[in-house]
């Protein structure tokens, strides 16, 4: 039996199944030489036009390009360069529609030609043989070569894969679409060219034998390729015309009788088909240093004057060859289709650039081409079936696809489809097949990268988890690998015994009960302390009233001392009060001294030196008496009894006994007071500080007031007395009437106002609060009001004792015996507003603080003023 080879070189052909025989019209194109079109004003260059991805552009808007310059770069075998066909610059990168049955934009680079012409540096190569398979490869990838029959797949990863394992190299020449007429005239006008490729390839992948199939409707292309191959070990196959004898598979089982695999490429069985055009365009790209920038185009159908084929530049838009070859629209329906009237689809208008892969512009007219009709119904003649040349099932595949059942069109190797359309072609019901088919292959595409890219995600997200896991795991090996060792090094060192003791005191110390650890008073903690334990007792005990003895003990303790504290305040208070007002009164009757005296020397009157002796001398006793009367009240009585009035020595016996009784009373309510306080003090001991401070800038201000008011109305008295002795008397007994009925009315009120205070305190402290601050107001205003009478009424006085030395006495003495009543009264006052303002600072500390200094403030401001009017009057 004869081996495939032998039977080959015998000139044995086979058939492949189905087939059609559409009418060729060939011969309007072949008439007339190739010509070359002129270069166009916009060059439009699509980014991908082959299969795969597209480049990456390296290029910008602006520069200035050359020709056969790289517009862009690939990264893997599957990516092709694209170059500038002609020199010019570039003057957009931006989306444009291209060549596809989609009529999608796609990325392109347009350049605006300069029309020199400009060659980049090209660097051809004089004997291929001298260079490595390899090298060649790089270098046809280089030059972007792609499939130019029409399905654009990369030539040098074509070839790459067919390393080492091709046998028989074929070389398809067969050019079965009707109207086409590309390859034929470049066979004719380019037979060297053809045949240089063949051996470059025939280098590359050192077949056993080269076959060139061509059909036989060629035969100047025959001729012409016979003459060039004629030393050469170069097989040339003339076959029947039939289409599609000229797809890979079919030319294959044609030459060879071998059948490719479904989901296999030829190189599986040893074989490798090359287009004639692209082994035209690999001589270029390794002889002459040229990439792929221009291409063979058909113009054809009846709408042209003359049809033809021409040498075009790549992204030359069609609208330009139309223009430039007297195309001719038809007026009813204008047509024009990218390729033959079998595979070719329809452009959406003339604006779309000429690609790598487009060999034909068809322009036919209505009567040329048949418009299609509408599509109707299947009649399941099966004419479809038998026309295929890949052995399909058409009508189920379009039942499935129109169903959008994709995985029974996958199950009916939809796959193996080459859309040859031979299908639709015999069609009694003008189904278009191919394009069902064509929209089902890339819905199926799209699916399959989408899974492919989830199934990609998901390898990355365990991936990412195993490591996280992994992580975790070596974490906590180190974790506890130092765990354990440090627990070792204790063990040996003894740290476990440290620990433990240190735990179990920490555990002691939260269980035990808190100490109170007060350093002031020992005494009362332990005082606490027992009588806890004995109420603890007496409850473990069942009884139901506990012995609170030791309780009642503590309590009282805490108010004798309080009391105690508060008695020490109150003389400190006192005393530093009364070295003021001695300090005050001294200073005011040494000024008025040092005035007088003034005065009398620089007036030299007897007169006036009298009145000025007599003012001084009033003075000095104003002061003697001033003293005198804060350490003596007797003695303020006698010098009142001497003036000769009566019934200012009443009225102060009088005033006296209600002081010594509000006294009584205040120390009274200020024992109370302060066993409530000391609890409060204990905790803030501030807040008592605050409110004694209080009580004694209102006892000051309070008496200044009286003293004020009582020297002005005693005065008045005493000069309308001696004016009308009876009047006098009439007051006198009307004075001391009121001073029974004020008498009687302050002891009632003192003890009302005691008792409802501590009932309302108790119920509403906040009222307590308030009376306490209406109290401290009140205090300041008279404060006020006795600094600013105070010199008033001196003056007058001064003015009038002048005349009448004993004026003066008898106001002096009216003046202290104000003084003490007021004195008292504060002392009353003083007891009151303790109370309430210890009870609202209880409740409110800060409000205390706050009156306290405003007090203090106000205090400060009145002596100011006081000393500010007695420096004016001396």
């Amino acid at each position: 039996m004869l081996s495939l080879i032998e039977q080959i070189k015998t000139g044995a052909l086979w058939d492949f199944p189905g087939g059609v025989h559409p009418p060729e019209n060939k011969q309007q194109s072949v008439t007339t030489a190739i010509a070359r079109a002129s270069i166009p004003g916009e060059i439009v260059l699509p980014v991908k036009q082959h299969i795969g991805k597209p480049g990456a552009i390296i290029v910008n808007v602006g520069d200035q390009v050359l020709k056969g310059q790289p517009l862009s770069k690939y990264d893997t075998s599957f990516m092709l360069p694209v170059h500038a066909p002609t020199s010019g610059v570039v003057t957009a990168i931006e989306s444009r529609t291209t060549a596809h049955p989609s009529g999608l934009p796609e990325m392109c680079i347009v350049i605006k030609p300069d029309g020199e012409e400009r060659w980049i540096e090209r660097k051809p190569i004089s004997d291929f043989t001298s260079h490595t398979p390899d090298e060649l490869i790089e270098i046809i990838r280089q030059a972007g070569v792609s499939g130019m029959g029409g399905a654009g797949f990369p030539t040098a990863k074509k070839i790459q894969a067919g390393l080492a394992r091709t046998e028989i190299l074929i070389v398809n020449a067969a050019e079965c679409e009707p109207y086409i007429t590309a390859d034929d005239m470049l066979m004719q006008e380019y037979a060297d060219e053809v045949i240089k490729g063949i051996e470059i390839v025939e280098h590359i992948l050192k077949p056993k034998m080269t076959i060139i199939g061509i059909e036989d409707n060629k035969p100047k292309a025959v001729e012409a390729l016979q003459k060039a191959a004629e030393s050469k070990d170069i097989i040339i196959r003339v076959i029947p015309t039939k289409y599609p004898s000229g797809g890979e598979k079919q030319l294959i089982k044609i030459l060879t009788n071998k059948e490719v695999p479904t989901n296999a490429i030829p190189a599986d069985i040893g074989l490798l088909v090359q287009n004639v055009g692209s082994l035209q365009a690999i001589k270029r790209a390794v002889c002459d240093g040229e990439p792929l920038v221009e291409r063979i185009v058909t113009l054809t159908g009846n709408t042209f004057k003359q049809p033809r084929n021409v040498w075009t530049l790549i992204g030359t838009p069609v609208q330009a060859l139309l223009d430039e070859f007297g195309y001719s629209a038809d007026k009813r329906l204008p047509r024009l289709i990218m390729g033959g009237p079998m595979m070719g689809f329809t452009l959406p208008h003339a604006n779309v650039p000429i690609t790598k892969t487009a060999n034909c512009i068809l322009a036919p007219t209505r009567r040329e081409i048949a418009p299609s009709h509408y599509e109707m119904e299947c009649i399941r003649c099966g004419q479809c079936a038998e026309a295929c040349p890949a052995s399909l099932l058409p009508q189920q595949l379009q039942w499935h696809a129109k169903a959008e059942e994709y995985e029974k069109c996958e199950e009916l190797n939809l796959k193996d489809c080459i859309e040859c359309g031979a299908c639709a072609y015999v069609c009694p019901s003008e189904i278009p097949l191919v394009q069902y088919y064509r929209q089902a292959k890339a819905e199926i595409r799209t699916r399959k990268e989408e899974a492919e890219a989830a199934e990609r995600a998901r390898l990355r997200f365990e991936e990412k988890k195993a490591r996280m896991e992994r992580d975790k795991a070596e974490r906590e090996n180190r974790f506890k690998k130092a765990a354990d060792s440090r627990h070792k090094e204790m063990k040996e060192s003894g740290g476990d015994d440290a620990i433990a003791a240190a735990i179990a005191r920490v555990k002691a110390q939260k269980s035990a009960p808190q100490e109170e650890t007060s350093a002031v008073k020992p005494a009362v903690a332990a005082a606490i302390a027992k009588a806890k334990a004995k109420q603890a007792a007496a409850m473990q005990s069942g009884q139901e009233e506990p012995d609170n003895s030791e309780m009642a003990k503590l309590r009282e303790e805490r108010k004798r001392q309080a009391r105690e504290r508060k008695a020490e305040k109150a003389q400190a208070s006192e005393s530093t009060s009364d070295d003021k007002k001695d300090a005050v009164a001294a200073a005011v009757a040494r000024a008025k001294a040092r005035k007088a005296q003034q005065q009398s020397g620089s007036e030299g009157t007897p007169a006036e030196d009298k009145k000025a002796a007599v003012a001084a001398a009033i003075a000095r006793a104003k002061a003697k008496k001033q003293q005198a009367d804060n350490s003596d009240s007797a003695d303020s009585e006698d010098s009142s009894a001497q003036q000769g009035d009566k019934k200012a020595a009443v009225a102060a016996a009088i005033a006296r006994a209600k002081a010594r009784k509000a006294e009584q009373d205040a120390a009274k309510q200020e024992s109370e007071l302060e066993t409530t306080a000391e609890t409060s003090q204990e905790e803030d001991p501030k807040k008592a500080a605050v409110a004694a401070a209080i009580a004694r800038a209102k006892a000051r201000k309070a008496e200044q007031e009286a003293f004020k008011q009582e020297s002005e109305s005693e005065g008045s008295t005493q000069t309308s007395q001696e004016e009308d002795p009876k009047k006098a008397a009439v007051a006198a007994a009307i004075a001391r009437a009121k001073a029974r009925k004020a008498e009687q009315e302050a002891a009632k009120q003192e003890s009302e106002p005691e008792t409802s205070t501590e009932i309302s305190q108790e119920d509403d402290p906040k009222k307590a609060a308030v009376a306490a601050a209406i109290a401290r107001a009140k205090a300041r205003k008279a404060e006020q009001e006795v600094a600013k009478q105070e010199s008033e009424p001196e003056t007058s006085a001064e003015a009038s004792q002048e005349d009448d030395p004993k004026k003066a006495a008898v106001a002096a003495a009216i003046a202290r015996a104000k003084a003490r009543k007021a004195e008292q009264e504060a002392a009353k006052q003083e007891s009151e507003p303790e109370t309430t303002s210890e009870t609202s600072q209880e409740e409110d500390p800060k409000k205390a603080a706050v009156a306290a200094a405003i007090a203090r403030a106000k205090a400060r401001k009145a002596e100011k003023e006081q000393q500010k009017r007695t420096e004016e009057k001396e």
